[in-house]
């Protein structure tokens, strides 16, 4: 009976300490990926050096993903480092991963509305229909949660734009400008729309 009572908490506390573990893996090869993509990034690097590095960082997601599946920033550091090589429709995927709703528990609001924007971005990347609904329930959640993204404005704007939605498309160009009055591809596209 006494061992039996002990040996309950020791289970108990070998299972703590193997999450935690992971935890700490995890987190280690996510840290890793981000490092080879602000890497691969940088201006300085050739093209086939570029995917190389995002190939090495999509290598250290999946090695977080399968430490910790419900961690929506490893799919995103995978869908980067997709997005990155070329492989948009893999990236879009990944995005999709995070924002479901097992992973999206992990994010915070601003960070979920960073997720939205690049859904968006990678979503009107691939757009070969003009179809740009679901880019703007993205876009428009995506500023609710996270207000300072001057670059989810102008996009909000292109789509707006798209959709012959002009005095929509108006106002995001202006609230881009608003919170960044150097982007100049928001400022070209009012000057358009205003002439």
């Amino acid at each position: 009976m006494f061992l039996a009572m002990h040996n309950i908490p020791q289970k108990f506390l070998s299972k703590l300490r193997y999450r935690n573990r992971a935890d700490l893996q995890a987190k280690r090869h996510f840290v890793l990926g981000a490092q080879l993509i602000a890497q691969a990034r940088s201006p300085s690097n050739s093209r086939s050096t570029a995917t190389s590095l995002a190939k090495q960082a999509e290598d250290e997601a999946n090695k977080a993903i399968s430490l910790d599946p419900k961690d929506a920033a490893s799919h995103i550091l995978k869908a980067l480092s997709l997005d990155l090589q070329g492989f948009r429709t893999s990236a879009l995927e990944s995005i999709n991963v995070a924002l479901s709703p097992l992973a999206v528990k992990s994010l915070s609001a601003s960070e979920k509305g960073d997720a939205l924007f690049k859904r968006a971005e990678l979503a009107m990347g691939m757009n070969r229909r003009g179809r740009v609904e679901p880019a703007i329930q993205d876009l428009t959640e995506a500023v609710k949660l996270n207000k300072d993204n001057a670059k989810a404005f102008c996009l909000l704007g292109e789509c707006y734009e798209a959709n012959k939605m002009i005095e929509e498309a108006k106002e995001a160009y202006e609230e881009a400008l608003r919170l960044q009055p150097e982007l100049a591809s928001a400022k070209e596209k009012l000057d358009l729309l205003r002439s």
